[in-house]
């Protein structure tokens, strides 16, 4: 039986390995009430149950000091099944609740659930399996906050002007609201300005986001192939104002206060629409689970809309694997470059 940072660590390589091969995993976790079971004769009993219920290559541990793991790969929801029937037929007198999740199905159904701002992901996301840098997560969020306050009272005027403008040259709100899918799955609403006309139809977009996504770059390209866009250009819904709050980025202007609220942050991947998650692949969902989403990040320097939708997603799990708050600095100043030339901006 392996002991709980084994187990955890175990986990984190099954993920990755069934991301790669297509092939799901299930876990089984047996829930005891009474931690003083571990010191019982009985546990042995059930321990013994286990091993001779399940494969060489089912994996065994402790989840915490009252659960017990069977890990069980290229396992589905009904493989995940029988081998539950026949440990309980040979259970004996332990008393236990059952806990079964099959990765990614049970994943992304509960990243998919409406209503659900919060989804319960345990255990594929236990804890984290080394402590984050705790000050610089802390620094972090500090400058998040106070560079989204100097973001809102540099930028008020702009944003005053580009209300009035929006309001008077096409009915509707001047805020655009949309649920979006942030860190470890949880949901809010993400504000931009209206850039659409209020009656648009967003199949296009679900369209667009379908072929990007399953790499079908040849149906979006909007350059050619040596200067690739891949964006929708010319769109019908979009507004005269909207055309240039676009282009220059000033759209964006609203999600300061995403981030003054804690739900996003200057940089880090942009945060996906539920529809857009529905179309993911199990490793493409590692951009929203390991880091916070937000207004800026490698993708916009580095690739913006010249980059297929695989390579945005290695550039957001390289900011997730190598983030610093230095990073964090020269993605800033390279955002304020970007914005200045219009850099893949339609």
């Amino acid at each position: 039986m392996l002991q709980k940072d084994q187990f955890l660590s175990v986990i984190r390589i099954e993920k990755r390995r069934a991301e790669r091969s297509q092939n799901p995993f299930s876990i089984v976790l047996f829930q005891f009430k009474d931690s003083e079971l571990i010191k019982s004769p009985d546990l042995n009993k059930f321990l013994n149950v286990i091993m001779q219920n399940t494969r060489e290559t089912d994996i065994k541990g402790w989840l915490d000091d009252k659960t017990i793991g069977i890990l069980l790969p290229d396992t589905d929801q009904g493989g995940a099944k029988r081998c539950l029937e026949k440990i309980a037929q040979k259970n004996g007198d332990i008393f236990y609740s059952v806990l079964t999740r099959t990765y990614p199905d049970d994943l992304f159904e509960k990243l998919l659930k409406e209503g659900e701002k919060l989804p319960d992901l345990y255990p594929f996301y236990f804890e984290q399996l080394s402590s984050p840098k705790k000050v610089q997560t802390i620094l972090k969020r500090v400058i998040d906050i106070i560079g989204s306050l100097i973001g809102i009272t540099i930028f008020s005027p702009l944003m005053l002007v580009t209300s009035f403008a929006i309001k008077i040259t096409s009915p509707g709100p001047v805020i655009f609201k949309q649920q979006r899918i942030g860190l470890k799955g949880k949901r809010f609403l993400f504000y931009k300005f209206r850039s659409m006309k209020v009656d648009g139809d967003d199949k296009i977009h679900r369209e667009y986001v379908s072929n990007l996504i399953k790499g079908e770059l040849d149906k979006i390209n909007q350059g050619d192939n040596n200067n690739p866009l891949y964006k929708i250009k010319d769109d019908p819904r979009v507004t005269k104002i909207g055309k240039i709050i676009r282009k220059t980025s000033i759209d964006e202007l609203p999600q300061f206060f995403n981030v003054l609220k804690g739900e996003m942050s200057l940089v880090g991947p942009r945060p996906p629409i539920p529809y857009e998650v529905e179309k993911y692949e199990p490793w493409h969902l590692r951009r929203i689970l390991e880091v916070k989403p937000g207004i800026t990040g490698l993708w916009q320097v580095d690739g913006r809309s010249r980059t297929s939708f695989n390579d945005m997603v290695r550039l957001d799990l390289k900011y997730a694997l190598n983030w610093s708050l230095w990073l964090d600095i020269k993605i800033l100043l390279k955002t304020f470059i970007a914005v200045l030339r219009s850099t893949g901006a339609v």
